[in-house]
């Protein structure tokens, strides 16, 4: 009878280590030399063209503190930039970095997506906007952030020897497939945000 929890045991852990493993990869897409697209969990070769990498499933660092884990599993952390913000920009991701907060980071000037979910969520497409969990925060102000991520149980600081989660660079959008710039039924560019 030991043997057999024993066993279930082990199968249990080698169950959860699997899923583990696949629950966080990278996807490559890339065209190859025929001009097909193409779609890996392994690098493409070194012929490949117009590469992108993304990470795929729970993007939460493994090497986090457990706090870090659970509140970005609770409060997902987003922030909107554009490369006219300056300062404030910098300013908002020094202080998620110190903290050591994984986030995501969103361009509303490169993605017209991007930019209808920050005027939905805001009203506007002002930058820099820290989105915690479902909770904006306009503007830049060291204080009201700190104030919104300790709320999400975020912890203030990393530990030594813990390096901050680097973010995805954001994407433009694909210009679309039948419509040139300018053209009739062409989406317009949206105009930059200012910044806070």
């Amino acid at each position: 009878m030991n043997r057999r929890r024993i066993a279930a045991a082990l199968a249990t852990a080698a169950c959860a280590c699997a899923l583990g493993a696949v629950a966080q990869s990278t996807v490559y897409r890339w065209i190859d030399k025929d001009g097909k697209v193409q779609f890996s969990d392994v690098p493409p070769p070194k012929e490949a063209k117009d590469v992108t990498q993304k990470r795929v499933g729970n993007a939460v660092e493994p090497d986090l503190p457990y706090a870090t884990q659970q509140a970005a599993r609770r409060n997902p952390v987003t922030l909107y930039t554009a490369a006219s913000c300056g300062d404030p920009c910098k300013r908002a991701r020094e202080l998620l970095s110190r903290r050591g907060v994984p986030y995501a980071e969103r361009d509303p000037q490169l993605s017209e997506r991007d930019a209808k979910t920050l005027t939905n969520l805001i009203g506007g497409l002002e930058v820099p906007v820290l989105l915690v969990g479902a909770n904006p925060v306009k503007g830049y102000e060291e204080g009201e952030w700190n104030a919104a991520l300790d709320t999400a149980g975020y912890p203030r600081s990393l530990p030594p020897g813990v390096r901050a989660p680097q973010p995805e660079a954001p994407v433009r959008d694909a210009p679309p497939a039948t419509a040139a710039p300018g053209a009739p039924g062409a989406t317009p560019t949206p105009p930059p945000p200012p910044a806070k």
